[in-house]
């Protein structure tokens, strides 16, 4: 398990982070999420060790995060970190070795990689002549070489085709499946919400939503419901609840405050023939960051 607690983070005057609190369990996915800014990279070059925190302790299976168990987690990096003028395989036996590999098992992992990620003719060639999707899959390899038991993963489908996305999904539900634990951060909230049960939103190194995904969606007050039908936009605004009615081509797409005013929309609606549709929506935590984030803006 990886556990932070109480973590703060200054840089000279400046608070980074904030009293930061969560708990990972083996075979989960834990999405961080925040706007650039946030407190995000900070709080994994804590847990990486590359940055020493000013309050609080972090723990990996019950050990302090340093250089004696670091070998055990990977990072992708939002940012390129690869050494582009070294060929793959260069690369390869670089970080490896950092990581306490032999020469001999990061040869035999890198071709298993190579050929999972269909770059097996890339192994001699220079980084920095490759595609920016290739790199980035290359820097995913390095990533997860050692078979880390913690991973982080910072934006991992930068520069991706939707073909090799699902590709990555894949080998990242493996790994999950294989019992890693996960750090997800995206600023995709679609990819969040299919991989992380559970989630923590930072805004200014402070945390404005923690939770299980499922949880916080039901806590969140506002509804959509989509309708299509022989109604009228004018009339459906006048009903007790309703903060807005969109329209796009024949459905309408009602916003009210919160659950409780479903049952007023359905009761126009029985009114009403030839309905074909009347759907009530589960928010998405897209809208969910935006409003949350908007609100701790603003304060």
């Amino acid at each position: 398990m990886l556990k932070v607690e109480n973590v703060t983070k200054y840089y000279g005057d400046f608070l980074a982070v904030k009293n930061l609190n969560f708990n990972i369990d083996k075979g989960e996915i834990f999405g961080l999420l925040g706007v650039n800014g946030a407190g995000k990279t900070t709080t994994f070059r804590m847990i990486t060790g590359l940055l020493d925190k000013t309050e609080g302790e972090i723990t990996l299976n019950g050990k302090p995060i340093d250089y004696t168990i670091t070998d055990e987690i990977g990072f992708l990096t939002e940012e390129r970190s690869l050494l582009t003028k070294l060929t793959v395989k260069e690369q390869a036996l670089f970080y490896g070795q950092l990581k306490g590999m032999t020469k001999k098992k990061v040869e035999s992992e890198l071709d298993k990689l190579l050929e999972r990620f269909h770059i097996t003719e890339y192994k001699d060639r220079k980084i920095k002549e490759l595609s920016k999707g290739n790199q980035q899959k290359v820097q995913f390899i390095m990533s997860i070489l050692h078979s880390p038991s913690l991973l982080i993963l910072d934006e991992p489908f930068s520069g991706l085709d939707p073909i090799n996305i699902e590709l990555f999904k894949q080998v990242i539900l493996e790994y999950k499946n294989n019992g890693s634990m996960i750090i997800f951060s995206s600023h995709r909230m679609d990819h969040v919400e299919y991989f992380c049960e559970k989630l923590l939103i930072l805004v200014k190194g402070e945390t404005v939503l923690e939770g299980k995904l499922k949880d916080i969606k039901d806590d969140y007050k506002k509804k959509n419901i989509e309708i299509i039908g022989d109604v009228k936009k004018e009339e459906l605004l006048k009903i007790n609840g309703v903060l807005k009615v969109e329209k796009s081509g024949q459905e309408y797409i009602v916003s009210v405050k919160e659950k409780n005013y479903v049952n007023d929309v359905f009761d126009y609606i029985k009114t009403k023939k030839n309905v074909e549709k009347f759907v009530v929506e589960e928010p998405t935590l897209n809208e969910i960051f935006i409003e949350r984030v908007g609100e701790s803006y603003e304060k």
